[in-house]
């Protein structure tokens, strides 16, 4: 059970996937300031005001089980640029969510978050077993639900009302998943995307 919980490094080319933890303070808020990410309503990403208990959260998620959080480190400037994570994880029913997701303004459509999806795929998949992996967002997130489905997910549905954010909005969650079945074939498309041809 523990397994999906050991704190990790998965690297790929261009980012380093490392254990979140709170001496990242600095280096998070200040990736999300490029664009003052924490401004956009539909997304949950930390602030200045909010850092504190955005990490206590994030840690407490770990250490409770339901949670394997990340911070993505851009290896060209080995700098932190965002964070991901795993969430939701089941380990009896061996699945796991990908989400918490967010990339500083810069790093956005660079490929950083093709390679982050394609390492934490490969580790649920290959090293955990999972038989589904899912991704949830909300509904008025475009950009978010776009990014999924390229890289191969398919719509299960929306959750109508399924939660109510800090302002009193009611929430519309859209879920996506990618099956163990399909992992050979999602595989192969974005290490395509990345320029990975596996016959080399």
């Amino acid at each position: 059970m523990e397994f999906y919980l050991q704190p990790i490094e998965l690297e790929g080319k261009l980012v380093k996937l490392v254990p979140l933890h709170k001496s990242q303070k600095v280096d998070l808020v200040f990736a999300a300031s490029d664009g003052n990410l924490w401004k956009l309503w539909y997304t949950a990403v930390p602030s200045p005001k909010t850092i504190e208990s955005y990490l206590e959260n994030a840690l407490a998620e770990q250490e409770n089980g339901s949670a394997l959080p990340f911070a993505v480190v851009d290896k060209k400037t080995n700098t932190v640029v965002g964070s991901t994570r795993y969430l939701n994880i089941d380990s009896n029913n061996k699945r796991v969510e990908i989400g918490a997701t967010w990339y500083a303004k810069k790093k956005q459509r660079t490929g950083i978050n093709t390679e982050c999806k394609y390492l934490l795929l490969k580790h649920a998949f290959e090293n955990l077993n999972c038989i589904a992996v899912e991704f949830r967002t909300h509904y008025h997130n475009h950009p978010s639900r776009n990014a999924i489905l390229r890289l191969g997910a398919k719509q299960d549905g929306i959750l109508r009302n399924h939660r109510i954010d800090a302002r009193g909005n009611l929430r519309d969650t859209v879920v996506f998943s990618i099956l163990n079945s399909e992992w050979k074939t999602v595989k192969t498309s974005l290490e395509f995307k990345m320029g990975i041809n596996p016959l080399d």
